[in-house]
């Protein structure tokens, strides 16, 4: 069943209970998928995309086209599905909780532990990924994509390395999003690429809970690792 049908589903069980609030959504996740992890990530990690990303539209107040085409390059949904995925983008974009709430909820279905969940860095990716679609990261999102990763457990560091993926440009950039310092040693840096292109293969996006639907991300991700290399490459080894 692919994630979409799992949505609907999940509408389905909330529309005979009469429930409309995103905190029922999130505990029907947590009760619904208790006994299957994996089902549980892939529902968890799907509704933090959507509904966070309603959220940080509202927070900048600016819905532009180019950031409803990113949501979509992101969300690959099926045409049948649409109608699913965007009542639960309407819901939360309505939904009077604010979003530092949901995303904690969203860090304890998780279940990996304070800053233990790669999970959880795959949605800041995201929606960075949605922020920036305009060519533009402004201060308020900005400030949001902050406030969510530190509630998601991230250290500074952490965040950084996501921010420089998409905001960040040259040489400094380029360090960032490897995770090096120009100072480090050729070979060090090149230990470093290798792990990220490891860790953020699709095969291990996936067994972290992030659905095939999303893997977007994964080709975005790696476009940034692979261009900060060839960049910092010829710098190190210079």
């Amino acid at each position: 069943m692919s994630i979409f049908s799992t949505l609907a589903q999940l509408f389905r069980d909330l529309a005979a209970t009469g429930a409309e609030a995103i905190e029922a959504i999130v505990e029907r996740v947590r009760t619904a998928y208790a006994g299957d992890r994996e089902t549980r990530r892939r529902v968890a990690f799907s509704v933090a995309m959507i509904a966070l990303s309603a959220k940080m539209a509202k927070a900048d107040g600016v819905v532009t086209q180019r950031e409803i085409r990113a949501f979509q390059e992101i969300f690959k949904i099926p045409p049948e599905e649409v109608g699913n995925v965007f009542r639960l983008y309407d819901l939360a974009r309505r939904d009077t909780a604010g979003f530092e709430i949901y995303a904690a909820k969203m860090r304890v279905l998780c279940d990996g532990g304070p800053g233990n969940c790669a999970l959880l860095g795959d949605v800041l990716d995201g929606l960075f990924h949605i922020a920036g679609a305009d060519d533009t990261i402004h201060e308020r999102e900005l400030e949001f994509l902050a406030r969510v990763a530190e509630i998601f457990g991230m250290t500074e560091a952490e965040f950084e390395r996501v921010k420089a993926r998409h905001v960040q440009s040259g040489p400094e950039g380029a360090f960032a999003v490897l995770g090096v310092r120009p100072t480090d040693p050729p070979e060090v840096i090149r230990r470093r690429y290798l792990e990220l292109v490891k860790e953020n293969h699709p095969d291990r996006l996936a067994a972290r809970g992030v659905p095939d639907e999303f893997m977007a991300i994964a080709t975005e991700r790696m476009k940034a690792i692979n261009a900060a290399w060839s960049l910092v490459g010829r710098v190190a080894m210079t």
